[in-house]
């Protein structure tokens, strides 16, 4: 699939080359507006406009939707008035509101000028929720019906206006002033009788979101239930709209690539990583690794207390690489698997002592592990003496014990204290276990071998 694409990638660059327009609209109008705006992101600029006004007017604005905003941007500065009227009239509010957040005010401006005075008013109603709660990424273009309606009504108030809605597979039965009564789906009513009312036919037990939860647990709510479209309630449980699963996606994506930043110790980003300069790369990268350079000092000064009891046994400096670098990974193994069980809301702070008692067990089974294996390896290859290897084997399995005990639990404290845990990942714990590790082989070494 990936060969074909890149094929007709470029035979659309030669027939744009050779100016056979009429065989590239042939050719885009059997496409899909995914495909055609990830083809846009890998021709010349300057080829982008020309391209986009050979697709018909409803394939160009669902194209416009899946640009990049650095493509969007160039198109609407090359838009007449009217090409941007267009556009606007046929994007879906949410993709509207979506879209004015990426622009600069200027543009922004336009954008809300050429909107007709419903949707600017519905875009302005959607941009004045918080950003990341499921009314800021909700649509407000939903299928109502009234509970008198009978089936038969119910499919002509579709044919007149579903066109214009986002989605028609699930229609919401609203009493006066829009107070949310039930759901039926398009499914109910074409298999209904034509008599029967939405009061007979709707599923009463409706499962909505307030239009300022979180959007991360709008998304778990659609993986939990396999939903499509959830209603988005007011504090009166009035239906002010509905999230729908493709912005449930984009979620998922952006909070899962946020939640990597952050364990990777980069301030997360707004734009793709080959949209970003090296000055934007540098900024997102620098804050955490002055942090991480600064407490990694520690270990230094650690080292240089014991300095004069290492040259004494100096064969021990050779091991702290591998001990320090154990005890991370281990720690890392620990927090990242309680951050993603925090993230999927399967461990809570009231779980805490289950999971230091579930990763103990596994630091003890690890630690002998390791140490065994390692017992015999500075023995049979190394030829270190029994005493040593005995310090440097203990003084791993200590470590792995400390490390996976520090690794579970600094993710629960950090989720408690309202922190995002996924701060507390594999940079962070590094740091500290690094420093514990070297604490604890001076320990050992100072008291098994007589250093001091």
């Amino acid at each position: 699939m990936t060969d074909a694409f890149e094929t007709l990638k470029k035979s659309i660059k030669s027939l744009a080359e050779e100016k056979k327009y009429a065989t590239l609209r042939d050719i885009l109008t059997t496409m899909n507006a995914a495909d055609v705006a990830s083809l846009f992101e890998d021709i010349p600029e300057e080829t982008v406009p020309l391209l986009y006004r050979l697709l018909p007017k409803e394939l160009a604005a669902d194209t416009f939707v899946e640009m990049e905003p650095d493509t969007q941007h160039m198109l609407i500065k090359g838009f007449s008035d009217n090409e941007l009227k267009e556009v606007v009239d046929e994007l879906y509010v949410d993709d509207a509101v979506d879209l004015v957040e990426e622009m600069p005010a200027n543009v922004v401006k336009r954008i809300l000028i050429q909107a007709d005075a419903e949707k600017r008013k519905m875009i302005n109603t959607i941009l004045q929720y918080p950003d990341d709660s499921a009314g800021s990424i909700m649509t407000t273009e939903f299928v109502e019906l009234r509970p008198k309606m009978t089936a038969e009504e119910a499919i002509l108030h579709l044919r007149r206006s579903g066109i214009n809605k986002e989605t028609i597979n699930n229609c919401y039965i609203c009493a006066k002033g829009r107070q949310l009564m039930g759901v039926v789906t398009i499914r109910d009513l074409i298999m209904a009788s034509s008599e029967e009312t939405m009061e007979d036919l709707m599923e009463e037990n409706i499962i909505s979101v307030s239009t300022l939860e979180d959007q991360e647990t709008v998304a778990r709510q659609f993986s939990k239930y396999g939903f499509l479209a959830m209603p988005v309630v007011d504090r009166e449980e009035r239906l002010v709209g509905i999230v729908t699963i493709d912005d449930v996606l984009d979620v998922m994506e952006e909070e899962t690539t946020e939640d990597i930043e952050k364990m990777a110790a980069i301030v997360p980003a707004d734009k793709p990583y080959l949209k970003q300069t090296t000055f934007d790369l540098w900024k997102s990268r620098m804050p955490w690794l002055l942090l991480l350079m600064i407490s990694a000092t520690f270990t230094g000064f650690i080292i240089t207390s014991f300095e004069d009891a290492l040259s004494k046994y100096v064969v021990l400096t050779a091991y702290i690489p591998m001990l320090m670098d154990t005890g991370g990974n281990s720690g890392s193994q620990a927090s990242v698997t309680v951050i993603r069980g925090i993230s999927l809301k399967e461990v809570e702070f009231r779980d805490i002592f289950r999971v230091i008692w579930k990763e103990v067990r596994v630091a003890l089974l690890c630690g002998l592990t390791l140490a065994v294996c390692n017992f015999g390896k500075l023995l049979l290859v190394d030829h270190l003496t029994i005493l040593v290897a005995f310090t440097i084997c203990l003084t791993l399995f200590v470590t792995i014990f400390c490390a996976k005990v520090v690794g579970c639990t600094l993710p629960l404290i950090a989720s408690r204290l309202g922190f995002d845990p996924a701060v507390m990942a594999s940079p962070f714990i590094t740091t500290i276990v690094d420093a514990i590790s070297l604490l604890v082989y001076f320990q050992f070494a100072t008291r098994l071998l007589g250093l001091g």
